[in-house]
């Protein structure tokens, strides 16, 4: 799809798209910024402005509290003033309070009480950790209310068949193979076999087979792909060539059949009835799309296959296990599997990160602002549990990113934190000033980057 294309298409549901990423955003930094107030008005701190937006407010109102609530005309973000400090960044705080006369006086003892600054490391820690910890608390409440009443996706860690020319193939994993572990790392659903291959790229994994009840070492590395999204977003995966249990093929796109051609749907059925329960290949042609599978169908699974008034006449299944798509657990376990898929896009994150700072993973994959609204207004257009997952992920990742130790960051104010409670000092201000000036032009330089890496690659 080329720039005009994609230009074409966003325009003509730009509100929609536009809507969409403004929706997920402004919920996740209220969310996030809700955090930082709800433990800063506990610890006793007065909470000056809570703004959804940056830039001049839009409208807006005072509490009893006196709190400013607003939001402002730039959606792309927001911030919590504490009391005492100078800015929302809390790199320096003020000196004293503003007396009637327009001079600057020093604090009363009831409003250095409120204070920010004058707070404990740990009370100020806690104000601070609080965002990034709301985050990743809503991510699990939405991913838990989802599995408990709309169910969880799972399918089975069986191979239902196996790519030909693949990686799989290469290294002799065969059809009805059930992964058990990957590098260690136990195999409980089909999701989990892409997301391991995902982030390996093309390096070497052990994985642990079961094959007719008995157990198989198989050391093989995927072999990396760049693929391009619809909006032609470059993402690169590692691709091992196992085809999911959920897999059935139309009988009338199978042309040949062990290297034999075959135009004739009923003679290709006939064939393949003589081969139940053997291993064989298979070529699919649908439109330009041709692929060659390696299968071993079961008769048990294809009953139908002669019956021409059955709705499963004209498939062939290729698994040997039923592919639940969703599976509804009790509230309980919906929130153990939550926290558990928290843990493990936080880990598939921060290696993807890792392998663009080590140089195996592309910098150009970072997206920016273009990217999350064009999968904000996708996942929108898909419908309701598709946009609640989505906001789920980035709920993650914004946690994820607000704990990194970078100045301006909730991170860089821990490792403040932390080198005061150590020191029994705070780090002098004009340290802290430096530092926050460093972060932000990083910060700055980190989000041109990535909106250029969507800009180019629209373009190019």
């Amino acid at each position: 799809m080329n720039f005009l294309e994609i230009f074409q298409m966003l325009g003509g549901n730009l509100w929609f798209y536009g809507g969409a990423f403004i929706l997920v955003l402004s919920i996740l930094v209220f969310v996030h910024e809700w955090g930082h107030y709800i433990i800063a008005r506990l610890c006793g701190v007065k909470v000056e402005t809570f703004s959804i937006g940056f830039g001049k407010e839009l409208f807006g109102f005072d509490d009893k509290n006196g709190t400013r609530w607003k939001v402002a005309m730039i959606p792309l973000g927001g911030y919590v003033k504490l009391f005492g400090d100078v800015d929302p960044a809390s790199a320096r705080h003020e000196d004293g309070a503003e007396g009637g006369d327009g001079k600057i006086r020093p604090f009363t003892a009831e409003e250095k009480s409120q204070a920010f600054f004058a707070q404990s490391v740990w009370k100020r820690a806690a104000v601070v950790v609080a965002g990034p910890a709301i985050n990743y608390i809503f991510a699990i409440i939405l991913m838990a209310g989802l599995f408990t009443f709309n169910g969880q996706p799972v399918t089975p860690p069986v191979a239902a068949a196996i790519m030909g020319g693949s990686s799989a193939e290469e290294h002799g994993f065969k059809a009805h193979d059930k992964i058990v572990s990957v590098d260690g790392k136990e195999i409980t659903t089909f999701e989990d076999i892409r997301r391991e291959m995902m982030i390996a790229l093309d390096l070497e994994k052990h994985f642990v087979v079961e094959r007719d009840g008995k157990m198989i070492d198989i050391y093989a590395a995927p072999k990396k792909i760049t693929q391009e999204d619809r909006f032609g977003f470059k993402h690169s995966r590692g691709i091992l060539g196992l085809i999911s249990p959920r897999h059935a093929v139309q009988i009338e796109t199978i042309k040949a059949i062990d290297g034999r051609k075959y135009d004739d749907p009923d003679k290709a059925r006939k064939a393949l009835v003589q081969r139940m329960d053997k291993s064989f290949t298979i070529q699919i042609e649908n439109g330009e799309k041709k692929e060659i599978l390696r299968v071993k169908p079961l008769d048990e699974f294809n009953a139908f296959i002669n019956q021409p008034d059955a709705d499963e006449y004209n498939f062939l299944f290729l698994s040997n296990v039923e592919a639940n798509a969703f599976v509804k657990h009790p509230i309980h376990k919906s929130f153990v599997e939550a926290v558990e898929q928290c843990w493990v896009i936080t880990r598939g994150t921060l290696e993807a990160l890792g392998q663009m700072v080590s140089g195996t993973r592309s910098a150009a994959e970072l997206g920016g602002v273009i990217r999350i609204g064009a999968l904000a207004g996708d996942m929108a257009q898909r419908g309701i549990i598709a946009l609640i997952m989505f906001t789920a992920l980035l709920s993650i990742n914004l946690g994820l990113i607000n704990l990194f130790p970078i100045p301006m960051l909730d991170g860089g104010h821990l490792v403040f934190y932390f080198f005061e409670a150590i020191l029994g000092r705070p780090i002098p201000e004009q340290i802290q000033e430096y530092a926050f000036r460093v972060g932000f032009a990083f910060l700055i330089g980190i989000m041109v980057f990535a909106n250029l890496n969507d800009i180019m690659q629209l373009i190019l």
